[in-house]
């Protein structure tokens, strides 16, 4: 089983948050989550599962193109289209929160010619929404992770901090001073860097923002002082020396800035939080359909091509089965609740 699905020790369950390795022993993360799964699965005979798809499949993108779930969606589009005989085409379909392209998903038939690519929005969006319009559990069948990214940890060049160590220790020298920014209020960068406050145990200040440019911004002047930057929006920034990146996100360095450390291997033992992506289907989507989806997509994402594209924006292909994502899912809307109650985050 790969790593990021093995289960950590309780006592790093908030740094194991949104893609680190499931914590042991977590349970279910609502009443909708515990209940017995709705889910069926249709048999399907073999002369029906060789039929499809029988129309174009369209792959539903609950963002703005640019991010990680569209990248890699228009990437794996043309290798699905040619194993699957039928055009596979990307919708995005973005607004309030990723919760309208869900919503179109969960309503699809379910017959897999509707698929939704999401990213830890999945998990998060949860916490802090009250009214979804969907469940997250029951009325989506996981299909397959397929990618995952690091996280920067960036602080301005104005800062004179050179590691986690030291933001930590200047944190915890002066509780309440210290701020840091996100693209708004429940995103995952503010979830990333309510972990780096959870982990640290220290007293720092949310400043969120509109968006990821603003953010940055608000960092390279110097008004806010540690933000939890994607990797594609950051790396020239760090590249031309306009941001310092103190550390990253993964349990291992990046292939592009190898020389830039984790944030477990600086101070905070355990700490895993990854950008990641994943691929579903609507619920009691028939068994085959999704088996087939997950071979192809596994398939694509180990095309020398889509790999060589992959690695050039810092993502990394991570294929699973259906089992793995539907269990990650699970465990990860738990600890996105329990971190959101910890930051006095109530669904509205």
């Amino acid at each position: 089983m790969p790593n990021r699905f093995r289960s950590c020790a309780a006592a790093c369950m908030a740094a194991c948050l949104l893609l680190g390795a499931p914590a042991a022993g977590t349970a279910q993360t609502s009443d909708a989550a515990k209940a017995p799964s709705t889910r069926s699965e249709p048999a399907l005979s073999p002369s029906k599962g060789q039929d499809y798809p029988s129309r174009p499949v369209r792959i539903v993108v609950p963002f703005t193109p640019g991010g990680q779930p569209d990248i890699v969606s228009r990437l794996i589009a043309p290798r699905l289209t040619e194993a699957l005989g039928q055009q596979v085409i990307v919708d995005n379909r973005p607004g309030a929160g990723s919760m309208i392209g869900s919503r179109i998903v969960a309503s699809a038939n379910a017959d897999g010619h509707t698929l939704l690519s999401i990213s830890a929005a999945h998990v998060v969006t949860p916490a802090v929404r009250a009214k979804l319009g969907y469940d997250t559990v029951r009325d989506f069948a996981g299909v397959t992770m397929t990618s995952n990214a690091a996280y920067y940890l960036v602080v301005p060049n104005s800062l004179d901090v050179r590691s986690v160590k030291d933001l930590v220790a200047l944190a915890r020298a002066k509780p309440g001073q210290l701020n840091f920014t996100s693209a708004g209020t429940g995103s995952a960068t503010h979830f990333g860097g309510e972990m780096i406050r959870s982990s640290a145990g220290i007293d720092v200040v949310h400043v969120p923002h509109k968006g990821i440019p603003e953010a940055l911004t608000e960092v390279m002047t110097g008004r806010v002082h540690f933000f939890m930057a994607p990797f594609g929006s950051t790396a020239g920034l760090i590249r031309d020396g306009r941001l310092r990146a103190l550390a990253v996100s993964t349990t291992q360095r990046t292939r592009m800035n190898p020389e830039i450390p984790t944030i477990a291997e600086s101070g905070l033992p355990g700490f895993r939080y990854d950008s990641w992506q994943a691929l579903f289907a609507p619920a009691k989507t028939p068994r085959a359909i999704v088996n087939k989806l997950n071979s192809e997509v596994a398939i694509a994402l180990k095309h020398p091509e889509i790999v060589q594209r992959l690695h050039a924006v810092g993502i990394e292909p991570a294929p699973s089965t259906p089992a793995q994502l539907d269990q990650f899912v699970r465990e990860q809307l738990k600890l996105a609740a329990d971190l959101a109650r910890r930051a006095g985050l109530k669904p509205e």
